[in-house]
């Protein structure tokens, strides 16, 4: 049932790939606003969920390794993302883009959205109400994700098929991430940790700059927000699910 369960939740949040890179392509966006407010939130959500959620039970399991390997997850994301790609942030892509630029983030996001599916598997395996606060904190930057690589590919000049499919690879990543994480031995003993230390990436070094410098009351609402909503969120889940 625990597979089953986190199973169904990441091809729930890959589709939300597939509707940002609609939202895109059939020219039904949400605006730049919209998605600055929902990556604030999504931001907020992250963070406390990495913080107060993953990596406390990631080091219960693992007291010695564990920080070891919540490190590993954070500077992997940073090589797959800011180190081997020259031109990558989150959110609507305004500006022309190279087509190796494009091609470069679509395989960097390829191993955050694997880790996505491996953040909701190793959440169900400690219990339901942390593998279903991944799936909200993963759903969340989902569809901003999809508007990244959708208008990045655009950008670069190529079609609005080949957009489509790329959003669809990440949220294949996303199911291939989920089902090999009982499988393969070293995440099912570390994938938590490995997990906690993506979200803290995503949360702090990809979405906080993204609003970090702009003057407006909105986006530190909505990432605060996002914090409470988690708070919330897992006191109603813990009661719900015990």
């Amino acid at each position: 049932m625990t597979t089953a369960s986190a199973l169904a939740l990441g091809t729930a949040a890959a589709a939300a790939n597939l509707a940002g890179a609609f939202a895109v392509t059939r020219s039904a966006r949400f605006g730049l606003r919209f998605i600055e407010t929902m990556v604030a939130f999504a931001a907020g959500f992250m963070l406390s969920l990495a913080i107060v959620g993953a990596v406390p039970e990631a080091l219960a399991r693992h007291p010695v390794e564990g920080a070891t390997v919540i490190l590993l997850g954070y500077l992997l994301v940073h090589l797959s993302q800011h180190t081997l790609t020259p031109h990558f942030h989150f959110g609507e892509e305004t500006h022309s883009v190279s087509h190796e630029a494009s091609t470069a983030a679509l395989i960097g996001l390829l191993l955050h959205t694997f880790f996505d599916g491996v953040a909701i598997a190793s959440g169900f395996q400690v219990g339901a109400t942390l593998g279903v606060l991944f799936f909200v904190a993963i759903f969340l930057h989902k569809l901003p994700e999809g508007v990244t690589i959708s208008s990045l590919v655009i950008a670069s000049g190529d079609s609005p098929r080949r957009a489509v499919l790329s959003a669809a690879a990440l949220g294949g990543a996303t199911i291939v991430g989920v089902l090999v994480t009982t499988r393969l031995g070293f995440l099912v003993e570390y994938g938590l940790a490995l997990s906690a230390g993506v979200t803290i990436y995503v949360g702090a070094s990809n979405l906080v700059p993204e609003f970090q410098g702009k003057r407006s009351w909105r986006l530190p609402l909505a990432f605060f927000a996002g914090a409470g909503t988690f708070v919330g969120l897992r006191a109603l889940l813990g009661s719900l699910l015990a």
